[in-house]
């Protein structure tokens, strides 16, 4: 499964509390102080709020306390001479901004966790790029295979495609350098940070073609739309900054058309940002209905539709394994506040909801603060949703497509 993004995304503060530094005259060593790395967690954040549609900015100028008491600050110490004795003592150079990442990521797998942990750099990059529903590049998606970097997918109105680009091209050379030793990550960086022309070339049924490419900027495409015997169809492949707005730019398209019923297909999709589906939700829902709940350590709330926005037509939604998270949240909104039919398979039952930092270094830790509910109150963590029409299609037929079109006619 792909890496869940049902998160409140905090932006890390670059101004944090000083703290001193260990002082080893005598030695002249590197010293680390380790509660730089827990300060980084702990200090500003921004949180996400769904309740009324408001980003809410929480500051918090000191160490929390549970952190700076006595005790925890012995365990800290402990923790900091560790890290200085591998920098320092260690036989081998070791890279500190390494050691670093692998102490946090440490602490985030001690939780056993699937959905808490450690990003580094380049992996919060390249999560936040598809979150924010554009990124720079040339529109597609790429992956290793023994002859080199073949091209998995190519995006519609991107740089690639307009410059000719196929989906099963093999991309042998980058400005003539051979791919054969890169990896997807190596050819990837050389594409995106390139403001020149690129000169990409690509084997296609045996022979070989040069083809040149500029980057730019790129936006992804999240919802697909098509109308099936009078029937809108709108497929969402994940929750990212503009999926809302395509979303409600297909179907008002789809409305001024003429349809009699929606079905929309969430099958694969692992979830993303909470506010965009909330904000599908809201389209549908009556005003003060219940959209979800959040469980934490403290109470439970429930957040309602304050729209007076909604719709009156049948609709259906497709789901199945793959369906997470935000997916599941906009599915069981649907389910119990506005009475559509699911159909497919049970859901992945991701009912958690994850907070994130993001770190000076570039790196973000996402954790987990609490379970969602539907608006029932009910949890789905671990069990998934059950669909109303439980089928699976058969290899050449899309069985829950044809469920999902005659649920709504």
């Amino acid at each position: 499964m792909n890496e869940d993004k049902l998160t409140k995304v905090k932006e890390g503060n670059k101004k944090t509390k000083k703290i001193p530094k260990t002082n080893n005259k005598k030695n002249k060593t590197v010293s680390f102080n380790l509660l730089e790395v827990i300060v980084i967690i702990l200090i500003t954040s921004l949180v996400v709020a769904v309740s009324t549609g408001v980003i809410v900015y929480q500051n918090y100028n000191e160490i929390d306390d549970s952190v700076s008491n006595n005790s925890n600050k012995d365990y800290l110490k402990e923790l900091e001479t560790a890290y200085n004795n591998i920098l320092n003592s260690y036989v081998e150079k070791v890279d500190q901004k390494e050691l670093t990442n692998a102490a946090i990521d440490g602490m985030y797998k001690y939780l056993g966790d699937p959905y808490t942990s450690y990003l580094d750099e380049d992996t919060t990059g390249d999560l936040m790029d598809r979150l924010k529903g554009e990124y720079k590049g040339i529109g597609v998606e790429i992956t290793k295979v023994d002859e080199g970097i073949l091209v998995a997918n190519v995006f519609e109105k991107s740089p690639a495609e307009q410059a000719g680009i196929l989906m099963g091209d093999l991309i042998i050379k980058v400005n003539g350098e051979s791919t054969l030793d890169k990896t997807v990550k190596e050819v990837s960086n050389i594409i995106k940070n390139s403001d020149d022309e690129i000169k990409i070339t690509v084997q296609r049924s045996g022979i070989e073609k040069e083809i040149s490419v500029k980057s730019r900027k790129v936006d992804i495409t999240s919802v697909e739309k098509n109308k099936i015997d009078n029937v809108g169809y709108l497929k969402i492949t994940t929750f990212s900054n503009t999926t809302y707005k395509q979303f409600r730019e297909a179907l008002e398209s789809l409305e001024k058309e003429g349809i009699n019923g929606l079905v929309i297909d969430l099958r694969d999709n692992g979830g993303g940002y909470l506010n965009p589906a909330v904000e599908i939700a809201e389209m549908f829902v009556e005003k003060g209905k219940n959209i979800y709940g959040l469980e934490s350590k403290s109470n439970v709330e429930m957040y309602k539709d304050s729209t007076s926005e909604s719709r009156n037509y049948k609709v259906s939604i497709i789901m199945n394994g793959g369906t997470a998270s935000a997916s599941e949240i906009l599915t069981a909104a649907l389910k119990e506040s506005y009475n559509v039919i699911t159909v497919g398979t049970t859901s992945y039952g991701k009912g958690t909801v994850q907070d994130t930092n993001e770190l000076s270094t570039g790196g973000m830790v996402k954790y987990t603060t609490a379970y969602w509910l539907t608006p029932n109150g009910n949890k789905i963590n671990g069990k998934g949703i059950t669909p109303d029409i439980n089928i699976e299609s058969k290899e050449g037929e899309d069985l829950e497509l044809k469920a999902a079109i005659n649920a709504v006619k």
